[in-house]
């Protein structure tokens, strides 16, 4: 009974790790897409220096 418990929770484990680092990959992709998007649509100030999307 014990090297099944420990069988089947080991089983959980991987699954739940696969599907968090799935889940990281997705966002992952999402960030970079905004990223990428920022710089596609900044705009110009009226000095005419590049505007920046972010606030740093």
């Amino acid at each position: 009974m014990g090297p099944l418990i420990l069988v089947l929770l080991l089983a959980l484990l991987l699954f739940g790790a696969g599907f968090a680092l799935k889940v990281l990959w997705w966002l992952a992709v999402i960030v970079l897409a905004a990223w990428l998007l920022g710089f596609l649509v900044r705009g110009t100030t009226a000095a005419g220096s590049r505007g920046r999307w972010y606030r740093w």
